[in-house]
């Protein structure tokens, strides 16, 4: 009988949970207006037309026009790079942090991983988002400060996981005899425990693009994100509320596309979580 092997499981699973694979439709459609946003886009971004100001949705504009006349289509074709640049980007430093706190509180233990532990537990008692208004209100506010700046501010979720992970992985037999053997930390840390630990991250890091999308928009929203005229749902979604009794298209496209986003990788993190590891969804049916 043929053995299948892990990847060919994990698809296995992941192709049969239809809630997984439509945010996987959805995160690959993302994508690919992203990167082939010049292609796509019917018109440049930052194109004015004055004779075109706060129309509604027509043959021409498909989804309107703000306030200088610019295509909401080609503006919300290139704010999806901002969402994900700002995701990836965000996502990577929180993830390389957090796993470089968490592998090394859980394997050294001791006071290492006492001081590391208290200091996530005063990061946790802080605010995100007021801790984010904060650090933006010291620097300026361009893509990439937002970027570093969630990046900074959301690597606590993921060292907790690494450490729980390092903390079980730590104990069994094949680690136990790497360092028989003398192999060094560095080896048993990346060649042996990392490798066996990444799956609960790479689930936390896919939610987390959601959530690095959320508060990128919340941020541009509020006007200390990303700034005029660069395209971003965010600040879309700001003209829409400036001029809400009269260009609806401007709060609803936006939003509807915020939403399918976050909704989009939340679905997406939970199917990679539940393929990985089927037992956690049969425990939450119970």
């Amino acid at each position: 009988m043929k053995k299948e092997s892990l990847g060919s499981l994990f698809w296995e699973r992941f192709r049969r949970n239809s809630l997984a694979v439509s945010g996987g439709v959805i995160v690959i459609c993302l994508f690919v207006l992203a990167v082939l946003a010049p292609v796509i886009s019917p018109y440049k971004p930052n194109d004015i037309d004055r004779n075109s100001i706060l129309m509604p949705p027509d043959i021409r504009h498909p989804l309107g026009t703000d306030d200088l006349g610019r295509d909401v289509l080609s503006r919300m074709i290139y704010g999806a790079r901002i969402s994900l640049a700002v995701g990836f980007v965000a996502v990577g430093i929180a993830a390389l942090i957090g796993i470089v706190f968490g592998a090394v509180a859980g394997y050294y233990g001791g006071w290492i991983e006492r001081i590391i532990m208290r200091f996530i537990d005063i990061m946790l008692t802080i605010p995100t988002f007021f801790l984010i208004l904060a650090v933006i209100a010291f620097v300026e506010p361009s893509i990439w400060n937002i970027m570093i700046v969630i990046g900074l501010t959301g690597w606590m979720g993921v060292a907790r996981l690494v450490r729980a992970e390092f903390l079980s992985v730590k104990e069994r037999d094949y680690v136990m005899a790497a360092r028989a053997l003398g192999a060094s930390d560095f080896r048993i840390i990346f060649r042996h425990i990392m490798i066996n630990s990444m799956a609960p991250v790479l689930v936390s890091a896919v939610l987390g693009i959601a959530g690095a999308v959320l508060v990128e928009s919340a941020l541009s929203f509020l006007g200390i994100g990303v700034q005029p005229p660069t395209p971003s749902w965010g600040n879309i979604l700001t003209l829409g509320k400036d001029n809400i009794e009269i260009a609806w298209w401007l709060s609803v496209f936006p939003g509807f596309a915020i939403l399918i986003t976050v909704l989009g990788y939340n679905l997406l993190g939970e199917g990679i979580r539940d393929s990985i590891d089927p037992r956690l969804r049969e425990s939450e049916r119970r």
